[in-house]
């Protein structure tokens, strides 16, 4: 029996279909090999560091009151100069010290005022300190107290006058720290592929997590403590 041209053509394809499906399971099964033969390890190190405060912004803060308004803010602002007299004798210099602004509160001119109240008009004044040296914000802060022989009550318990220390060194302590956290993250991964009767490989990814500054504690603001973790994967060798 002749067999004709397109007998040949369909065994043709029959043959390279099966080529292909034998192909696709070999390539599978390669991939599945060297996917079985990849073996990691994701391991975390951690760097901590006290540093002390560079940089204190403290906000004083003190009020007056009268039924004359004029007496009231010529007085506020003779207090004003005797708070400056304080903070220059603790060593404060003029371009640490800024003269904030002045809110007048006008009772009567309130919708529910009280008219039994004794005094009409009541100034609130505002002084910042901003320095570099929070040793001379610690010192004046424990002798503010000072102020209340000339009549100058300063706000000391409000989320307002809260003295705010801060470290603006992070990029000088940055470098180091990355690099501490690193090879505390392969210590373990060393463990690790010690325990699991490995070798340690090359490094497949790497994540530097953020860098966190927080009070070490609620009684020394002014010591931070600086926080990073990083995140690493190896490769395991057998």
């Amino acid at each position: 029996m002749n067999k004709t041209p397109g007998f040949y053509i369909v065994i043709a394809a029959i043959c390279l279909s099966i080529g292909l499906i034998s192909l696709g399971f070999i390539l599978k099964s390669t991939a599945l090999s060297v996917k079985g033969m990849e073996r990691t390890v994701q391991v975390k190190g951690l760097a901590e560091r006290e540093v002390i405060a560079d940089t204190v912004i403290w906000p004083l803060q003190f009020s007056d009151a009268d039924n004359n308004l004029e007496k009231l803010v010529s007085r506020v602002e003779k207090k004003n100069d005797a708070v400056t007299a304080f903070l220059k004798l603790h060593g404060f210099d003029d371009d640490e010290i800024t003269i904030g602004s002045q809110s007048v509160i006008d009772k009567q001119a309130r919708e529910y005022s009280n008219e039994n109240q004794q005094f009409r008009y009541i100034v609130r004044s505002n002084i910042i300190v901003y320095s570099a040296a929070p040793d001379k914000v610690q010192n004046a802060l424990s002798k503010v107290s000072q102020l209340a022989k000339q009549d100058i009550a300063i706000v000391q318990d409000s989320y307002e006058t809260k003295v705010e220390y801060i470290f603006t060194g992070l990029n000088d302590v940055k470098p180091a720290m990355v690099q501490e956290a690193t090879e505390k993250a392969r210590e373990v991964a060393n463990k690790f592929a010690k325990d699991s009767n490995s070798k340690l490989g090359k490094i497949k990814t790497a994540r530097q997590g953020q860098f966190s500054i927080s009070n070490r504690d609620s009684n020394t603001p002014q010591i931070k403590n600086i926080r990073v973790v990083t995140s690493v994967e190896y490769y395991l060798n057998d």
